[in-house]
């Protein structure tokens, strides 16, 4: 019998209002006999160049040996080291951090943001790949897959430089990158988009919940969230379909989700779907002048699974800069809501000056016309004036 990566993605089952499973990295096509358990090959050993939307890629096929079996994958030359890593985690269950990469090339591997196409690989390159594959062993609950997927507070604006944000965006890998996704995306709708509706893409981990007391159990749901949350998306569901997109996996962001009482509740407002972490890919940015590495959330993702969607009428709010990179203008960022036990926290009045903001904004034809990053300005003009 003989399975392929693709057969997989394609019969995996969908969370409820969530999204299959997705494996980083290039797309691979693997067969392997279970019945003998002989030679496992990936692609086919020659070099392709193929024309797309992101213009003339090439990809080269690679042969490596790990625990006395073959493979075979092919990558692109627009990919970066950390998708070679991220293929060979795929293939053989060996994580990055325990790869162990034997000729391949003269030296030292370059670090994860290095082109693929300068390592200058020659068709049917053959190396060794020596490491452990993951197991079931215990780990740490800040491991554990299920648990948020916010470790990075580093952030960057790119909203201040439209230049590298359309460089980033007209990027070949990025652009197979979006269409991967879309294609392995399945959405579950859980109210149906309106007709002549806005949409709202909306963060959850600090964005409209402390999250931290929520993991921990220090603190019970209703007292986790950001003050005015169900009164703003009260507020601008008139005007706004509402889409919950979060870094974490569907398990976890169901059970927030409910808990918060933003699903399966008697609300006046209603969530059209949810995406989790498994729709968002790695990018290769800069900051201050250094190579910087994050996760992105790419609003043409959606656009092409909801035509009616686009730039024209999609805002996306979260309190990380950084995930705005394929989008910059499109994003709005909020800042972050911690400490949720605190005198400060409970005082916070963002997502009612948010809700000012998205009203007014909301009878605009075009928000391409709109500067996001100056919503704040805008929103103290909106503010009733006090007589004195």
């Amino acid at each position: 019998m003989s399975t392929t990566i693709a057969d997989l993605s394609s019969s995996g089952e969908s969370q409820p209002g969530g999204t299959g499973g997705a494996i980083e990295g290039p797309i691979t096509r693997l067969t392997h006999d279970a019945q003998s358990g002989g030679e496992t090959t990936v692609g086919v050993a020659s070099a392709e160049t193929t024309e797309d939307a992101a213009g003339t890629e090439r990809w080269i096929s690679l042969k490596f040996s790990w625990a006395g079996k073959t493979f075979e994958l092919e990558i692109a030359e627009s990919d970066r080291v950390y998708d070679l890593k991220a293929a060979l985690h795929s293939l053989t269950e060996v994580p990055p951090e325990r790869q162990k990469i034997l000729g391949l090339v003269k030296g030292k591997l370059p670090p994860d943001q290095g082109r693929v196409a300068d390592l200058k690989l020659v068709p049917g390159k053959k190396f060794n790949l020596v490491g452990t594959p993951e197991g079931s062993e215990i780990k740490d609950p800040s491991q554990l897959e299920f648990l948020p997927d916010v470790v990075n507070d580093l952030d960057v604006d790119f909203s201040k430089n439209l230049t590298a944000a359309a460089a980033y965006k007209n990027d070949k890998r990025n652009i197979r990158k979006v269409r991967e996704a879309s294609n392995k995306l399945k959405i579950d709708i859980i109210t149906p988009l309106r007709a002549g509706k806005k949409l709202l893409v909306l963060d959850i981990d600090y964005t409209i919940l402390d999250t931290k007391p929520l993991t921990s159990g220090a603190l019970p749901p209703s007292e986790c969230a950001r003050p005015g949350l169900h009164e703003f998306l009260e507020a601008i569901y008139p005007y706004y379909d509402i889409c919950i997109w979060s870094q974490t996996s569907w398990i976890w962001l169901e059970t927030k989700l409910v808990e918060l009482g933003m699903l399966g509740s008697n609300r006046t407002y209603k969530i059209s779907f949810v995406l989790d972490k498994t729709c968002m890919f790695t990018v290769f940015t800069e900051r201050d002048g250094t190579p910087y590495t994050h996760s992105v959330k790419a609003l043409q993702i959606i656009w092409n699974h909801f035509p009616q969607c686009s730039a024209k009428n999609t805002i996306h709010v979260d309190d990380l800069s950084r995930n705005f990179a394929l989008n910059p203008k499109e994003g709005l960022k909020i800042h972050a809501f911690k400490n949720a036990h605190t005198t400060a926290a409970m005082q916070d009045r963002e997502l009612e000056k948010l809700t000012r903001y998205m009203v007014h904004i909301a009878p605009v034809n075009d928000f391409r016309t709109l500067q996001h990053n100056e919503w704040k300005v805008v929103e103290r003009g909106l503010r009733p004036h006090r007589n004195t």
